[in-house]
């Protein structure tokens, strides 16, 4: 028996490393004999330029940034010398991990930091700029990122704007850098398609999560659609309602209008860039196995559990996913493609119990699958 795992991490207790040797774990208490194959993964997000480390050869670059709050921090991005391309990962320097649960304030936070990374692959000599945009604890379009690299944002007085998410609304004027750096190709890596603003936008999806309330989600929103109307105006510019310029507090919608980026799947780039095709039609596995944190209709909307569906539409191999929490119906599941879904979570135990105890839980639930396959026979394709 030929197993393929293709697992993303588990956002708050499992590193993808750990899953796959959980699920190895379980699946061998069933099948000793099992060959088991895996691919380390990211769909742009945290956990990014480990992905990109493990398939390409690159040198980690440690700078001296900022973080979502303005405060000094050293972060990393990658470097191809060869291909002269750089790797971003936006949550090391604007990640909402980086602050406490008291810090979370979108309306105070600033990709600022990412941008001064972008900014030193830039002078580096990077000719092509991928970035993974995951994990945000900004909404503040890019602004800072933007200003980072030399654009100008003024108020009504002329006087130039802190680049935080609350002060979109106070925009009246861009003014682009005098140095250009149209020889750099930008890549924003993503797998969400909300617009910028709107019901489905950055601030109403996204804010809360970032520590929001209410009344700031709808100042949030304003302050997008404000900054719509200002980079339309000068700079011509019209991309808000592009399918993922939403995506982490409209920093994706940021990248395309001042940095002219080419919007990308996170989670077919990593596939493709671990060679997933190639590993699936040289092991030939009877089953892949996938899974995440949360499996919700997030996850069903270009992330990285969607991507492994899509080889197993190529390859019609059955696809299973594990996860901490399922937040869809089995009958969902199946309709977009899974040959089944699990859930490790106990739901008669805590949160805080099942996040420390997600290595066992995961083994235990995998092992009990496998034997449920041992007892109704192995699937044979799709």
């Amino acid at each position: 028996m030929k197993i393929l795992l293709i697992p993303d991490k588990f956002k708050g207790s499992l590193s993808a490393t750990e899953v796959v040797a959980a699920l190895s774990n379980g699946i061998r208490r069933v099948y000793p004999e099992a060959v088991i194959d895996h691919i380390l993964a990211s769909d742009g997000g945290e956990g990014f330029l480990d992905a990109v480390s493990r398939n390409r050869r690159v040198e980690w670059v440690e700078t001296m940034t900022s973080g979502p709050l303005g405060r000094p921090i050293q972060a990393y991005y990658l470097w191809d010398a060869e291909e002269q391309a750089a790797y971003v990962e936006m949550a090391m320097a604007s990640g909402l991990e980086l602050l406490t649960d008291e810090e979370k304030d979108p309306t105070k936070t600033t990709s600022w930091g990412t941008g001064l990374q972008i900014k030193d692959a830039i002078e580096r000599g990077a000719t092509d700029i991928y970035l993974g945009i995951g994990g945000s604890a900004t909404n503040d379009g890019g602004m800072g990122m933007a200003a980072a690299l030399g654009y100008s944002f003024l108020d009504t007085s002329g006087n130039k704007l802190d680049a935080i998410g609350a002060n979109l609304n106070q925009l009246t004027k861009i003014i682009p850098p005098a140095r250009a750096f149209s020889h750099v190709q930008f890549y924003a890596l993503n797998d969400v398609n909300n617009p910028l603003y709107g019901s489905r936008g950055a601030a109403f999806v996204y804010a809360p999560q970032k520590g929001a309330t209410t009344e700031q989600v709808h100042l949030l929103d304003a302050g997008l659609r404000k900054l719509e109307k200002v980079v339309l105006n000068d700079l011509g510019q019209d991309a808000a309602h592009l399918p993922g310029a939403g995506a982490a507090g409209g920093f994706s919608y940021g990248l395309k209008v001042f940095c002219n980026a080419h919007f990308l799947s996170g989670s077919r780039f990593i596939l493709q860039l671990a060679g997933a095709e190639k590993m699936i039609e040289t092991v030939n596995p009877d089953l892949i196995i996938t899974g995440e944190g949360k499996l919700d209709s997030q996850s069903l909307s270009g992330k990285m559990v969607q991507g492994v569906l899509g080889l197993s539409d190529i390859h019609k191999i059955p696809v299973v996913a594990f996860c901490g929490g399922l937040e869809i119906s089995k009958e969902q599941a199946k309709a977009v493609g899974f040959y089944d879904v699990l859930e490790i979570g106990e739901k008669d135990r805590s949160l805080l119990y099942n996040l420390e105890n997600a290595a066992t839980l995961l083994e235990g639930k995998s092992a009990e699958f496998m034997a449920r396959l041992k007892d109704q026979g192995f699937p044979t394709g799709l």
